[in-house]
């Protein structure tokens, strides 16, 4: 089967690390191009972030553009107290050495559907703005998007807010026209999210690959799981995004069902909520695939997959690598 043309929009953050890597280092995915938005950090942490993980990976052949700095409305609110003052804070990942595109994230979005001659996948795993400008500014360019398939969200509970994800809640309004554009939508939420949970089984599997991308891996997600042990008491770090990467390479590995979801608006208290309906009380017919289950092995069975594979390269060091 050929591989699937697929954009990568993300906020790096230690999931989008792992997420990128993911699709950089699979053969199920052609990786057109990687985006950033502001979410995580600000636009110019997670820009420098996704150059980062390019380089330490050896990714040199796939653009990176930097796409918006603030949602729709209102003002950027980051996660500073998940991912620490870098927004990925973990291990010394050194300076960039791979080019930013000059195109603005949404331009090359646009570029990258133009040239398909065959629908592309949008993966988002950030907050949604790119997405949603991409829709409003280029509707004609929609019969060219296959599907969007998003990390945010929940059918059940938040982690920014009582009832409302990261993700959504930095920008809802922008949420609203991904799941109100008719396009197919598959939402990837914390009751997916929270069973990827790297284990001392995965960490062992990375350490055992014997590589410096997977040492880094593995110290980044070290960070990633203080901070998620100290602010919420989970055993080990939930690594959210890659999730969304892995619906498309292995759809079987990521358990959905159909659903109607809305985004709340305007709730004093639940402003950023997505509410799915699951039973088809509202009456309105499902607009997205809502994760449930996770096959755990499967999913760490592919990362650890394109890890080896990508295999990377010691800071400051000029060998590259990309997928054997």
């Amino acid at each position: 089967m050929a591989p699937i043309p697929l954009v990568l929009d993300c906020d790096p953050g230690h999931d989008d690390m792992v997420a990128i890597l993911l699709a950089a280092g699979s053969d199920a995915i052609d990786l057109r191009a990687i985006t950033t938005v502001a979410g995580n950090g600000t636009l110019e942490q997670t820009t420098r972030n996704a150059l980062l993980t390019c380089t330490i990976a050896g990714i040199r052949d796939v653009p990176v553009a930097a796409g918006c700095d603030a949602p729709l409305l209102g003002a950027l609110r980051t996660a500073g107290s998940v991912h620490g003052e870098s927004a990925m804070d973990g291990a010394d990942l050194g300076r960039p050495d791979v080019a930013l595109d000059e195109r603005h994230a949404v331009d090359l979005m646009a570029d990258v559907l133009r040239a398909a001659g065959e629908p592309v996948t949008l993966v988002a795993v950030g907050p949604l703005t790119n997405v949603a400008l991409l829709l409003r500014r280029h509707p004609a360019l929609r019969t060219a998007i296959g599907e969007i398939v998003l990390m945010g969200g929940s059918a059940s509970m938040g982690n920014w807010r009582p009832l409302a994800e990261f993700n959504i809640f930095v920008d809802p309004e922008a949420a609203h026209v991904v799941f109100s554009s008719g396009l197919p939508v598959t939402m990837c939420g914390l009751d997916v999210t929270h069973q990827a949970l790297a284990t001392e089984d995965v960490l062992a599997q990375l350490r055992g690959l014997g590589t410096p991308l997977a040492s880094t891996v593995v110290d980044l997600l070290g960070f990633f799981a203080d901070r998620y042990r100290s602010l919420w008491g989970f055993p080990a770090a939930p690594v959210h995004d890659p999730v969304a990467v892995a619906r498309v390479i292995a759809p079987q590995l990521v358990g959905c069902v159909d659903a109607h979801v809305a985004i709340e608006l305007d709730g004093t208290h639940t402003r950023g909520a997505t509410v799915v309906d699951r039973f088809g009380v509202t009456g309105e017919a499902p607009n997205a695939q809502v994760a449930l289950e996770l096959d755990h092995a499967g999913f760490w069975a592919l990362i650890v997959d394109a890890i080896a594979r990508l295999g990377g390269h010691r800071v400051g060091s000029t060998a590259t690598a990309r997928k054997s």
